[in-house]
């Protein structure tokens, strides 16, 4: 009997240690880190794997979730600046970084950040208008993320994003919205159509302005190359008569020849170009017209011919004694009529 008993606090003996190292080896999941109390105060902190703690004077007191969590923030209303009535919901993504903070620090940790972003969602969207609920909603997202995780970094979280999902105001105040835009479209629209049709009007007055401009260039050109041409042909004009006038001198009759003939032939041509003249009476055919030539030859001949020379005693001389011809008549040709010269 005494062995049998001694067998039955062997057996008593190896279940309870087996008991107790059951009771101190600790195995903590990924992503998670527990917290370690003895006589209910706090004194170390497990992290993930397998860990031993004292049996029966240590204790797990909290499990804390160290991942990123979503947390949704439910539908509320907000009256903005402007008291317009808006219904706005959102979501939060924040993350545990010390674990015992967040055990002890705060009790109901969810419960806590979803009042404090709820609550700080209508401070914030509660001091701007309407209109910029609607727009600025990165720049709304910004100051809730900076007030919310300054507010949380005691209970040892780090808010990583607030997001604003959904801005509803009232039915009757979006239809008003709506005409809004659609007046104001339609103003911008008429201010758009005002200023294409203003720059038309100036593009327009400025090319009249420049073809105007380039119209009394070119006429300022026109009359400088008339004038110049002008200038040319008299040069022209001077420098043939006093050619002509050299070779009168010289005695040359066929210079006065030519002379006349075209002065002749510039005033045929005048009077045949008048819109006025209907019968022309002059020598028109090319035998007369030679014939002229010719008469005008001779009577130039008779003027500018060289006259004799004579000699007078002393040393003087006398102008040359022009023999008196004798009476002859000439016929000169058709329109220049007919001339008889006499001895003196």
């Amino acid at each position: 009997m005494p062995f049998e008993g001694l067998d039955i606090v062997v057996i008593a003996i190896v279940v309870l240690i087996i008991l107790v190292l059951f009771a101190g080896i600790k195995t903590v999941k990924q992503g998670y880190n527990y917290t370690v109390e003895r006589f209910g105060r706090y004194t170390r902190t497990l992290q993930p794997g397998l860990s031993i703690i004292v049996p029966f004077l240590d204790r797990i007191g909290n499990k804390i979730n160290m991942m990123e969590q979503v947390m949704d923030v439910p539908t509320q209303e907000v009256i903005t600046r402007d008291n317009a009535t808006v219904a706005v919901d959102g979501v939060t993504f924040f993350q545990i970084l010390d674990a015992p903070k967040a055990a002890y620090e705060v009790n109901d940790l969810v419960n806590a950040v979803l009042n404090l972003t709820m609550t700080n969602i209508r401070t914030v969207m509660g001091s701007m208008d309407l209109d910029e609920l609607l727009s600025k909603r990165d720049e709304i997202n910004e100051r809730i993320l900076r007030v919310v995780d300054e507010a949380v970094s005691p209970w040892g979280l780090k808010i990583t994003r607030i997001e604003i999902k959904d801005i509803n105001p009232p039915a009757d105040l979006v239809a008003s919205m709506g005409r809004q835009m659609k007046a104001e479209r339609e103003k911008r629209a008429q201010v758009l159509e005002a200023e294409g049709f203003k720059q038309s009007e100036i593009l327009k007055a400025e090319g009249e302005k420049q073809a105007v401009i380039l119209e009394a260039e070119a006429a300022k050109e026109a009359a400088f190359r008339e004038a110049e041409a002008r200038e040319r042909q008299a040069e022209a004009e001077a420098r043939a008569t006093q050619v002509v006038s050299e070779a009168i001198a010289a005695g040359d009759g066929q210079a006065i020849n030519y002379f006349v003939a075209q002065k002749y032939i510039e005033a045929l041509g005048q009077i045949a170009s008048a819109p006025n003249q209907k019968v022309i009476m002059l020598p028109l055919e090319a035998t007369s017209l030679l014939g002229s030539i010719a008469g005008i030859g001779e009577i130039s001949k008779d003027l500018f011919g060289n006259g004799g020379s004579g000699g007078g005693s002393g040393g003087g001389s006398t102008p040359p004694t022009r023999p008196a011809p004798k009476s002859k008549s000439k016929t000169l040709p058709a329109g220049f009529g007919s001339s008889n010269s006499s001895e003196d």
